[in-house]
């Protein structure tokens, strides 16, 4: 099998981020062959993480029945996973550049699968949030680098299909999530999701190592912006756990300390050399800045949508596990079944149309919930369900090429990272939404029927937040422009 060659080192100078530069090397091909082993690698990847983060919310009440946690704690399992993903993104995503994607992917799937081995013997809360910690940091390596690999080896014209194929193998690893973690949890006990993902990764570490024997290092001999990281982690780490104590006074302290140090994060990276994340990306290259924005907001109105009804059909519905988790299969099986059209359609049509009428459909799959209520019917909740999955399968593949797209090659593993960190961030806000509710409305205790009226008013609040989130990153979708393919 042949090797997949090295990225050419990239042409000297400042670039103008708003077109096409090129190094001065010929832009590299590859055979069918090596582009079906990076894409197989890339679906691997894609399953495994989503997977776990899906699974584990279906297990969540399960969970807080063994170690007796409340409704905040336990938010926390999938919060401090979410928050060291996204602590990490950005600063491995430029690693990678530097000293190469695939070094940075490899080692981010050995810990990513070391950690779920450890999580299937956790003895207490406390380590297991430690652990969850390990598992975002091994998912933000694998995230910072799997789109930018896809990127590198697939060419503008082939890059949304590509991307399209990519994004299903999230959306099946979401879908079997559910239904998968259901039977899991039921007949094995919730520790059992974790140890699925042990040969997953066992099979992707032995497949990069065998297989993939390239690399892409197109910053080679930058220096790594120490700093500037330290600077970015400090103000994720103060935002997001402002959020989840924002009733207490500590709350709004950490939120102005993360406000402040993501002032300073932005006028650092602006004079230093070498910035983790150059400002240029954004203020320089108008379809990068408003693609970013506009998935920052899909993701924070959608992600906590499982969340939340996970939680209402075990509690207020009294559904098992695996019940609850075979109905929430519905919207990412949707998006399994949008997102490659969508993401092929990208390469025909301009990605903004594609992605804002998905942010749309999204919207209105969103206001649908709002009226799902304690008396409303299943087959109500599985039509919102199906609603919302096409709407952000067509959204997410097309957004994505246009980020991709929107830049030039030395740049693809920050992009990457801002793909993923938009997704993670996004995520955390939206999972901090819920938070804040249920400190407000239900407060630090178990969710119990005397609760039940309480949790309600929670869900529907957040439906009606996350369906105003979602009509303004129309409008954000929608002016960004046309997209301007780098090579």
């Amino acid at each position: 099998m042949a090797s997949l060659p090295l990225s050419a080192k990239p042409g000297a100078g400042s670039p103008d981020l708003k077109s096409p530069v090129h190094s001065g090397n010929p832009p590299q091909t590859f055979s069918g062959t090596e582009k079906g082993i990076v894409l197989l690698i890339a679906v691997l990847a894609g399953f495994l993480t989503p997977f776990d983060g899906a699974a584990v919310n279906i297990a969540l009440p399960t969970i807080a029945s063994e170690f007796h946690m409340d409704v905040i704690a336990l938010s926390w399992i999938a919060t401090a996973y979410l928050l060291a993903a996204a602590l990490f993104l950005v600063p491995f995503g430029k690693i990678s550049d530097i000293y190469g994607r695939k070094k940075i992917f490899l080692y981010g799937i050995a810990i990513f699968a070391a950690a779920s081995l450890a999580m299937t013997v956790v003895p207490s809360t406390n380590m297991m949030i430690v652990i969850r910690v390990i598992q975002g940091l091994g998912s933000g390596m694998i995230f910072g680098t799997t789109v930018a690999i896809l990127s590198s080896v697939f060419p503008p014209g082939e890059r949304g299909k590509a991307l399209g194929i990519y994004i299903t193998s999230v959306y099946f690893g979401l879908s079997m999530g559910p239904f998968l973690g259901g039977l899991l949890t039921q007949y094995f006990g919730w520790r059992s999701i974790f140890f699925v993902n042990v040969p997953i990764g066992i099979a992707c570490i032995l497949l990069v190592t065998w297989k993939l024997k390239g690399d892409w290092a197109e910053c080679k001999g930058e220096r790594f912006d120490l700093t500037g990281s330290v600077i970015y982690g400090i103000a994720i780490v103060a935002i997001m756990y402002g959020l989840s104590v924002a009733t207490e006074g500590a709350g709004y302290t950490l939120l102005l300390v993360g406000a402040v140090a993501g002032i300073i994060f932005v006028l650092y990276e602006q004079r230093t050399a070498f910035p983790v994340l150059d400002m240029k990306l954004f203020t320089g290259n108008r379809a990068f800045a408003f693609s970013n924005l506009a998935a920052l907001i899909n993701y924070s109105a959608t992600f906590a949508v499982t969340f939340l009804l996970s939680l209402d059909l075990q509690y207020t519905k009294g559904f098992t596990p695996e019940y609850a988790g075979l109905i929430l299969i519905v919207q990412p099986a949707m998006q399994a079944i949008v997102s490659p059209i969508a993401g092929k359609l990208s390469d025909r049509i301009e990605p903004a149309v594609v992605a804002s009428v998905g942010m749309a459909l999204t919207a209105a799959g969103l206001i649908l919930l709002i009226f799902f209520t304690a008396t409303a019917s299943l087959w109500y909740l599985v039509f919102c369900l199906v609603v919302l999955g096409a709407g952000f399968g067509l959204f997410s593949s097309p957004n994505t090429n246009a980020i991709m797209s929107s830049v030039e090659k030395r740049y693809y593993g920050v992009a990457s990272g801002m793909v993923g960190t938009m997704r993670l961030l996004g995520q955390m806000l939206s999972m901090g939404v819920a938070m804040l509710l249920f400190a407000i409305i239900i407060g630090p205790v178990e969710i119990t029927p005397a609760y039940y009226a309480q949790f309600q008013t929670s869900l529907h609040i957040g439906f009606i937040l996350f369906a105003i989130f979602c009509i303004i990153g129309v409008f954000f979708s929608l002016v960004r422009g046309k997209v301007c393919e780098t090579t």
